[in-house]
């Protein structure tokens, strides 16, 4: 690049995802997160013992199945999260949080239970759920950002609509 009198000029680039990680935004989503941690725990303790107590058999094996997918899902979240709230406020470098996110497997855990079996489990634990599922959708597109991974999303030949969808998932828009 010149910078219009002929001479070169260095473009130092910016890692969206690294501004984001250190913004107010990044603050938020970790908020969601802990309470999300928070509400979930709550509820498998409490309302969600008693629900499933009342289900049948098959409804009761998927209560199971779906609380733990759900509570791993969340337990990765977390991780996460408070690894890059650790290299924000200094109290890990960014070679230990690589350590520690190499620990930490954002793999989607997608529901194997038919659509039929899901819809009759408890409200609430089905909201926990899809709400835990977005959340960790967030954050994958988010670590991909940090680590200069090419997600879906940059490839779709707008350079600036990665950026745009990060956003929005980061900060829980649509489309």
């Amino acid at each position: 690049m010149t910078d219009g009198f002929g001479r070169s000029e260095k473009v130092a680039t910016v890692s969206f995802g690294a501004k984001l990680v250190g913004s107010a935004g990044f603050g938020a989503l970790f908020r969601e997160g802990m309470a999300l941690v928070e509400e979930t725990a709550a509820y498998l303790d409490g309302d969600g013992r008693s629900e499933s107590r009342k289900l049948g058999r098959p409804e009761s094996i998927a209560y199971a199945t779906e609380s733990m997918r759900l509570t791993t899902r969340l337990m990765q979240v977390a991780s996460w999260l408070l690894v890059q709230r650790a290299v924000n406020e200094g109290e890990m470098s960014p070679d230990q949080a690589l350590d520690e996110k190499r620990k930490v497997k954002l793999t989607p855990i997608s529901s194997t239970l038919a659509p039929e079996v899901f819809d009759r489990l408890p409200e609430r634990l089905r909201d926990l759920v899809t709400r835990t599922a977005r959340l960790q959708e967030r954050v994958q597109v988010l670590d991909a950002q940090l680590d200069g991974r090419a997600t879906p999303e940059d490839r779709s030949g707008n350079p600036l609509e990665g950026q745009m969808e990060l956003l929005r998932q980061a900060f829980g828009g649509r489309r």
